[in-house]
């Protein structure tokens, strides 16, 4: 299943298009503190797609019936770029527990890349929801690779994959290879470059989060 939040107009697009708009992107902290907030309004409309139960609440003047999520979650991040997106999770989904990837790109001279990841801490995903936090999904290739890591500690009973902008090819790729995920994001653009940027996208949120990395 895909979700598309910007198919639904909401105060979700005013966080996208400030995350987009260049001039606002100089700013380094509302453009961390709006992918937070783009989070956070994920993170409400994932939860409706979680399963519940009914628990009896002791209030000071009696017993309230009360609607609370009953599988529990894991919410993994690609670092670095995903950090203040999976603040939000976090500030929603706050007991969750969770789990940490580094990827990177590895160039190769006939323009090819391979995706490499040298760190992972998870824990037990066995039976709990993963959901997994990248705000580019560009080729879709980090993703797939997460996913194939994160799943050897565990078979979790469902996965749900969250990123603020997603080219068209790398959505369907990722739906190709994860048809079991529930895919959301914030918007969907037409082109992937030769070198697998976005177009228009955002630019490198990574950088634009925390200040650019030097370049090996």
């Amino acid at each position: 299943m895909i979700t598309i939040i910007h198919d639904t107009p909401s105060i979700a697009g005013n966080y996208l298009a400030e995350l987009r708009d260049v001039a606002v992107q100089q700013n380094k902290v509302l453009f961390r503190r709006n992918i937070q907030r783009l989070g956070v309004f994920m993170a409400h409309e994932l939860s409706k797609h979680l399963s519940f139960e009914i628990k009896k609440i002791q209030t000071p003047l009696g017993i309230a019936d009360c609607t609370v999520v009953n599988t529990p979650i894991v919410l993994g991040t690609i670092l670095r770029a995903g950090l203040p997106m999976h603040q939000g999770f976090l500030d929603v989904f706050d007991d969750a527990e969770n789990a940490f990837l580094t990827a990177y790109r590895k160039h190769h001279r006939s323009g090819k890349f391979d995706i490499e990841m040298e760190y992972v801490s998870c824990p037990d995903l066995t039976g709990k929801c993963l959901v997994l936090i990248d705000p580019m999904l560009a080729t879709g290739a980090s993703i797939i690779k997460a996913v194939e890591h994160l799943t050897k500690y565990g078979t979790p009973s469902s996965i749900h994959i969250v990123s603020a902008i997603a080219s068209k090819e790398g959505l369907n790729q990722v739906h190709k290879k994860l048809p079991q995920a529930h895919i959301w994001i914030g918007d969907v653009d037409e082109e992937l470059t030769a070198k697998s940027y976005i177009v228009p996208g955002l630019g490198d949120a990574g950088d634009l989060s925390f200040g650019e990395k030097c370049q090996d």
